[in-house]
């Protein structure tokens, strides 16, 4: 028993934690607990050396140290300003407006809008929730689809997932090693790309079902012609100018990310200042949730800074690295069984946990198999965007479910009774944008250049031209003093 025990250590060691997190502890405590006992059993065995836990306080100080955590309260403060300043209003009801004459255009204003919020706030919740109470009552007045309507409301706040500054992107580069600066430039285009498929799919459903998504009445479109122009401008312009803030200042290369996170808290409490919506009760609010934010990330990152030492010290990167590498395909078979294995845990975790536990264990097996890790890391965020959308834990579908009716209700506009939304009708929505999404995933896979083509590369060095050329002595000699050689 003792030897099938110190052989297979690391097998257990994973199994142990998969069946703690699908009793439902909190991932930190199951992460760190699972380190210790199996850390104590290794010691008992042999197996570890007693001096392996004096490693964990620097560890955790270098955690507490580590500036660019620094980026993640300061990207949620700012959100959770502009959340709650009022922008996502005022950006929805312009740019509902402006696609308003055309069959689904106020799916594309969501889909917009999604994008825009994604660039400026960074978090999934204040997205969802925003388009949730603001665009869908007017969604449902105009006879959409409801199935369509949470969809592309649940799909679009998505997108704060993978477009800069995501949150996930951050801990990604972190976990692997990289720049959170090229982690951002990767991922912009993957983001567009992914935010133009929303847009075609919108356009599909328009063409085969128009019933689905009209366009707005005229009685209803209140903006037109000089008006609609100058409101639209006078929208678009405060949320621009903070995205060149925050990201502009990152991939010129004249800020680092937490500064650029700081910079971009700093606007966002100017223009909720400049719109009055600043006040006592928002800081607080948005201070709180901030901290909650920033405490859950760091007791997660803790108790796997624990798992991970242990489970390192047991041999399990050597077990993981020879699972991954014997599959069958090479890279592609790799690939292949990772995303699936991302796409099927992500019914269960959320992508915090994802990237916390897998994430350490794969990345030294990719740079292994000469795959770049700012794409490994662009691609897993795509993947693990999947998490939001799942059906029937997807958080997305939980912050729509907690904003959308759960009542008919009688409209304020048309007085009419409005048949409430149900949760099944959110999960067959969501189906259709979790089929894009892992398109999506294939698409950066089939063509890497998405992510690598936002990279800047750099001017090539041929290796192979490089002389060095050592200058001659006093004595024209090459010694180490300048003098002749002593032979």
């Amino acid at each position: 028993m003792t030897q099938f025990l110190i052989a297979n250590m690391a097998p257990l060691m994973f199994g142990a934690l998969v069946f703690f997190l699908l009793l439902g502890y909190p991932v930190a405590f199951a992460l760190a607990a699972n380190g210790i006992v199996f850390g104590l059993l290794g010691i008992e065995l042999g197996l570890l050396n007693a001096s392996l836990f004096q490693a964990l306080p620097e560890r955790v100080f270098g955690i507490m140290r580590n500036d660019t955590l620094l980026a993640i309260p300061f990207f949620t403060f700012m959100g959770l300003i502009l959340e709650r300043s009022g922008m996502a209003e005022d950006l929805l009801d312009t740019i509902g407006q402006l696609f308003g004459p055309i069959r689904g255009g106020l799916a594309y204003a969501v889909v917009f809008v999604g994008a825009l919020l994604a660039a400026t706030t960074g978090v999934v919740a204040a997205s969802v929730i925003s388009m949730g109470l603001i665009s869908l009552p007017i969604m449902l007045r105009y006879g959409y689809d409801r199935r369509v309507a949470t969809g592309v409301i649940a799909a679009s706040g998505t997108l704060a997932q993978i477009i800069p500054p995501s949150l996930v992107l951050i801990i990604m580069a972190d976990q692997l090693g990289r720049s959170v600066g090229d982690m951002y430039a990767g991922a912009f285009l993957p983001g567009l790309v992914l935010t133009a498929l929303y847009a075609g799919y919108i356009f599909l459903v328009t063409m085969i079902k128009p019933s689905y998504a009209p366009a707005l009445p005229l009685e209803a479109r209140t903006l037109k012609g000089m008006a609609l122009i100058v409101r639209s401008v006078t929208c678009l312009l405060p949320p621009l100018v903070l995205i060149f803030l925050v990201l502009g200042t990152i991939f010129l290369g004249i800020a680092t990310p937490t500064e650029g996170g700081a910079m971009g808290a700093s606007g966002a409490l100017i223009l909720a200042l400049a719109k009055r919506k600043l006040s006592w009760s928002l800081m607080r609010q948005a201070m709180d949730t901030t901290a909650k934010l920033s405490s859950f990330v760091l007791f997660i990152l803790v108790g796997s800074t624990v798992f991970g030492l242990v489970f390192r010290g047991v041999n399990g990167d050597l077990w993981v690295e020879h699972l991954m590498t014997g599959l069958p395909g090479g890279k592609l078979g790799f690939l292949i069984v990772v995303n699936v294995l991302m796409f099927v845990l992500a019914f269960f975790l959320d992508f915090f946990e994802l990237a916390f536990i897998l994430v350490p264990l794969l990345g030294p097996v990719a740079e292994k198999l000469g795959i770049d890790l700012i794409w490994f890391g662009v691609l897993l965020g795509v993947n693990m965007q999947t998490s939001f959308m799942h059906p029937p834990f997807g958080f997305a579908l939980f912050y729509l479910r907690s904003v959308a009716p759960k009542s008919d209700y009688i409209d304020k506009v048309t007085s009419k009774l409005t048949p409430k939304i149900t949760t099944g009708q959110i999960y067959w929505g969501a189906v259709p944008f979790v089929v894009i999404q892992v398109i999506m995933v294939g698409l950066v896979i089939a063509f890497p250049d998405l992510v690598s083509g936002g990279l800047d590369k750099g001017a090539a060095i041929d290796t192979s031209t490089i002389k060095i050329e050592v200058p001659q002595g006093e004595y024209g000699g090459s010694g180490m003093y300048g003098g002749p050689d002593n032979k």
